[in-house]
């Protein structure tokens, strides 16, 4: 009987698996049909525009919370996460670990909301918040079509400077931001997990427990985080959709086309309720560009969108503390400002 439920198992695995990565490859066309093919809706409308980007979203990041946090738990359960977590705050490394996880952000393609995910799993594997606030800050800014499309519109000077300063924020910020000592406000959830992980792990290592034993435990914990943030997802992708169907952009060119010092903050501050990711995003920042708005004004508010949108805040909010949102959000702002400053006296 044991043998038999090890089989379905590996059989269900052996299925869901490569189905869950075809979904995950595929969706964009999937729901593009679902939402204008099936529904009564036109891309051209905001409603439209708004449904097939909720849809999308959601699914995605439930795909990738699933598979990562699993991943995640087979990581637990088979390397030393604890010895890292001790290296990584006891050795000397330079600043290399901010480094390569704000690097590791930025070959990552994920928006804000897709690299919650990883941000869950790499706190679930006790790595240093800071470090993990390096990768979480990075992710979003800045990607490789991103950057092909940066280099396209605005040419090498420009997309250097703007990849280079992604890279160099979620480095500064993960440092500053774990020097704060800030894991008291992790939410009691991700506690929890932590918590768990490191049980489970001590007593799979304890008993010599076969890969295929663990494994249902391990799925059935990558599940339970997707079902505990599922409304957290609903809710914040729900709000992104509806700020990217229905804001125009005549809206935003209006207070920002001109040269004006209070320009750059007011251009992060209405960019916070915005959301997509840095690729979709640089099509309007060359609109804003060529209807006058600075470059650096248009970088920041780019940044803001994609770094410091109310869906992440949404989903952050089942991870840690409203306290620790608002010193992660007060954080990136401040730099987001300043590099915009930098980039309007540069470029």
């Amino acid at each position: 009987m044991e043998q038999k439920k090890k089989l379905k198992l590996i059989a269900s695995i052996i299925v869901v698996l490569p189905a869950l990565v075809a979904l995950y490859t595929y969706l964009q066309p999937l729901i593009d049909y679902f939402t204008y093919q099936l529904l009564p809706l036109k891309p051209e409308t905001h409603l439209g525009e708004a449904i097939n980007f909720f849809f999308y979203d959601t699914i995605k990041i439930m795909i990738l919370l699933f598979l990562i946090s699993s991943l995640m738990g087979v990581v637990n359960a088979y390397f030393p996460v604890e010895r890292l977590r001790v290296y990584l705050t006891t050795k000397k490394m330079y600043g290399l670990q901010y480094f390569f996880a704000s690097f590791f952000g930025a070959v990552t393609p994920f928006c804000s909301c897709s690299s919650i995910p990883l941000f869950i799993g790499f706190v679930q594997g006790g790595i240093p918040l800071g470090v993990t606030f390096a990768y979480l800050i990075t992710s979003p800014l800045v990607n490789e079509v991103a950057v092909a499309m940066f280099l396209g519109l605005f040419g090498w000077k420009a997309t250097l400077i703007y990849a280079g300063s992604g890279i160099l924020l979620g480095m500064i910020g993960g440092y500053i931001l774990g020097k704060f000592k800030l894991d008291r406000y992790l939410s009691d959830w991700v506690k929890q997990i932590q918590q768990n992980a490191q049980i489970e792990a001590d007593q799979w290592e304890g008993e010599k427990t076969p890969f295929i034993d663990r494994l249902p435990a391990i799925i059935a914990d990558g599940w339970g985080i997707v079902r505990k943030v599922l409304l957290y997802v609903i809710i914040g992708i729900a709000i992104g959709a509806a700020m990217h169907g229905y804001v125009p952009e005549d809206f935003f060119t209006e207070y920002l086309s001109e040269d004006k010092w209070y320009a750059i903050p007011l251009a992060v501050i209405l960019a916070v309720p915005m959301y997509a990711n840095a690729a979709g995003i640089v099509p309007v920042i060359q609109v804003f560009v060529a209807k006058g708005v600075p470059l650096g004004t248009a970088i920041a508010f780019m940044m803001a969108v994609v770094g410091l949108s109310l869906p992440e805040a949404t989903l952050l909010k089942k991870v840690m503390q409203w306290k620790l949102i608002g010193i992660f959000f007060g954080t990136i702002t401040i730099f987001i400002i300043l590099l915009g400053y930098l980039f309007n006296w540069i470029i």
